[in-house]
């Protein structure tokens, strides 16, 4: 009990009161619980929610639309819609983590990725039913009621898009060209390829080597198969086999994968049957290193020193290796063809080699040495279509250039865009 001292009333204990404890308490309590808003009433639904598929697509798409709720608008009860899907009618449905702010009327469901790449919602499968409902939300996290769908919705797959007629005008063009130059190289008629000067030089290297008593070394770069610059290396490997064994040379291919190794073993094998002398083929001459970039440097350089080759053929992909295996040609003293596609090795290899076939040389070498007709036509043909493209191409950077400056002045520079 409180006692009198003064005429004041002053406490015996030092501990606070039990009242004063309980408000500290619920005050504390109060503060980690968070705000409610309590009677908030519910914004009406939006109506007429509507699906199809999305036009022009690989059918993984679909469009929806809505009306929008009659509380959607400034100071409105809405603050965005929710989307809800199921492949069946019953559900159950699956919340969308969309997120669509108030005021839009459209949406389209692709699925969701992250930005790991992780899939978060699955994107409409092709010919798969789906039902779809939306929801407002309100302030406080009030839901409207639902507004479900007007029948399933299915995404499809277009065969064509109108969009890319220009598209398809071109690869007719281009596939009429190519059959019509291989028409007319069937018939014999002479077809004009620019020369080029490392092929021109391939009869002359390999002559040097058979006059020096020295063997010819291709390698036909260090990647697999699957290269297509490899495929192109092989190719013209054929081609430049044949004139060594019709010369009666000696020709070395170390390889860094085995199958390049025995694919190249099969080729070589037909040229010299092929130009009529099978037994001077000799097996060990296409070989097998090893798949290690750097090893398999150091082991052609090896071979480059003790065998000395007149004559080098570098055609296929090169990386850092390519200056190392040239500038070991050039000491030996050979006369050195080079062809590849990668542009980082190009300079390198014009510095170091005799001859260099730069980009798609490399793929029209083989037409070039062998003069067969369908590859001789696809070649002149893609050339046509080039020149033909190269000319649309200006022609539509003009009409560009006008429609900066009056829009309505030409009306075909749709024609030109890709779609």
């Amino acid at each position: 009990m409180p006692k009198r001292k003064g005429g004041i009333p002053t406490l015996t204990s030092k501990a606070p009161t039990a009242g004063l404890l309980s408000v500290m308490v619920a005050l504390f309590v109060f503060s980690l619980v968070p705000t409610v808003t309590w009677g908030q009433p519910a914004p009406r639904p939006p109506t007429n929610l509507q699906g199809e598929d999305f036009p022009l697509d690989d059918g993984r798409r679909i469009q929806l639309t809505w009306a929008l709720s009659p509380d959607d608008r400034e100071g409105g009860l809405v603050e965005e819609y929710i989307l809800l899907r199921s492949t069946k009618e019953e559900g159950p449905y699956t919340e969308l983590p969309y997120s669509i702010p108030l005021g839009s009327d459209s949406y389209v469901d692709s699925g969701e990725v992250d930005e790991n790449g992780v899939t978060v919602v699955e994107e409409p499968r092709n010919n798969i039913k789906f039902y779809y409902k939306i929801i407002a939300l309100g302030k406080g996290g009030v839901r409207s009621e639902e507004c479900l769908i007007d029948g399933p919705v299915v995404a499809t797959r277009q065969w064509f898009h109108p969009g890319r007629v220009n598209m398809l005008v071109a690869s007719i063009v281009l596939s009429l060209l190519i059959l019509f130059f291989i028409w007319q190289a069937s018939l014999g008629k002479e077809l004009y390829i620019r020369p080029l000067a490392g092929l021109e030089a391939v009869q002359e290297a390999i002559g040097r080597a058979t006059e020096m008593g020295k063997p010819v070394l291709f390698i036909p770069g260090i990647m697999d198969m699957d290269d297509i610059q490899t495929i192109a290396g092989v190719t013209i490997l054929g081609r430049v086999a044949r004139m060594v064994a019709e010369y009666d040379a000696d020709i070395l291919v170390p390889c860094s994968r085995s199958l390049v190794m025995t694919i190249a073993s099969e080729v070589v094998r037909e040229a010299y049957l092929d130009a009529g002398r099978p037994d001077a083929f000799k097996p060990d001459n296409i070989r097998y290193l090893t798949d290690d970039q750097f090893g398999y440097v150091a082991g052609v350089d090896g071979i480059m020193l003790r065998e000395r080759p007149a004559a080098n053929f570098y055609l296929g992909t090169f990386y850092a290796e390519s200056l190392i295996l040239a500038e070991t040609g050039a000491s030996v003293g050979a006369i050195q063809i080079a062809g590849t596609a990668m542009p980082s090795q190009l300079p390198f290899f014009v510095a170091a080699c005799d001859y260099t076939l730069i980009g798609e040389e490399l793929f029209a070498a083989s037409a070039y040495l062998s003069k067969e007709p369908k590859q001789l036509g696809s070649l002149v043909g893609q050339d046509w279509g080039k020149l033909i493209f190269l000319l649309f191409i200006i022609i539509g950077s003009i009409i560009a250039i006008f429609n900066q400056l009056n829009p309505d002045l030409i009306s075909i520079k749709s024609w030109f865009e890709i779609q």
